[in-house]
């Protein structure tokens, strides 16, 4: 769904702020029922997608199958510590399982390390690999923004662009912090709008900084509390209109 030129909430739809949501179901303890459930709240709600733990994948796919909702899951989460081999598999694998979107941690240290050119071509293998098995499945780089410098994430925007992939993205939510309308806007200063897209995720569970970093650049949102988003985006409107 596009978004409007600009966003507000008055230009803004529930079903639009629904369609920015990629919810996700990735706490280390959610049992398969949670999973299930979480997959019958983005068919009720029509999110973007669901992202899940890359052993429920299959489950998702079956649960979401032709509604409308993406499946998505996560590689080398969530401290983008393991080798480019295991990421590549582990797209591979997504993909075999029903996948369709990928969110990738890229290697923090390495970065950090300045080894930049392993960095861009990790995140190239790993989007080679994925768009060789599913031309169309999209691929989102997770940089862990509170654990870089300014001039870190610049260069990783450099290098997730020059790899081929699809996104930018703030933060895992696993780690010191999460998306800041500083980082979005700076993300999206150095990637190519054609070209890279950019995802908050990370600590956004109210409908007002939902909208905040969408008007900082962003046109996904990684986030847990999307009922409370969408309702809250309902209510509002129906106030709106009652008056």
């Amino acid at each position: 769904m596009q978004l409007p030129a600009n966003i507000s909430l008055e230009t803004l739809t529930p079903e639009a702020v629904a369609k920015t949501i990629d919810h996700a179901l990735l706490k280390p303890d959610m049992t398969i029922d949670e999973v299930v459930a979480g997959c019958q709240l983005c068919l009720r709600y029509q999110t973007a997608s669901v992202c899940v733990k890359p052993c429920d994948v299959k489950l998702a796919a079956k649960v979401l199958q032709n509604s409308g909702v993406l499946v998505g899951t996560v590689i080398g989460f969530p401290h983008g510590n393991a080798p480019t081999t295991v990421k590549v598999f582990e797209a591979e694998q997504a993909i075999a399982d029903g996948a369709v979107e990928l969110d990738m941690v890229l290697n923090i240290g390495h970065l950090k390390s300045g080894r930049l050119d392993e960095v861009r071509e990790e995140i190239r293998s790993v989007t080679q690999a994925a768009k060789s098995k599913l031309p169309t499945c999209c691929v989102k780089v997770i940089f862990e923004c509170s654990l870089l410098t300014d001039d870190e994430k610049i260069l990783a925007c450099r290098a997730t662009e020059e790899a081929g992939a699809d996104y930018v993205k703030t933060s895992s939510g696993f780690s010191t912090g999460g998306a800041t309308v500083a980082d979005l806007r700076l993300m999206r200063a150095h990637t190519s709008p054609e070209t890279v897209h950019v995802k908050a995720s990370g600590g956004i569970r109210t409908l007002d900084y939902l909208i905040e970093c969408l008007q900082a650049g962003a046109d996904r949102i990684g986030a847990s509390a999307t009922a409370e988003i969408v309702d809250e985006m309902r209510a509002r409107k129906a106030a709106t209109e009652s008056h």
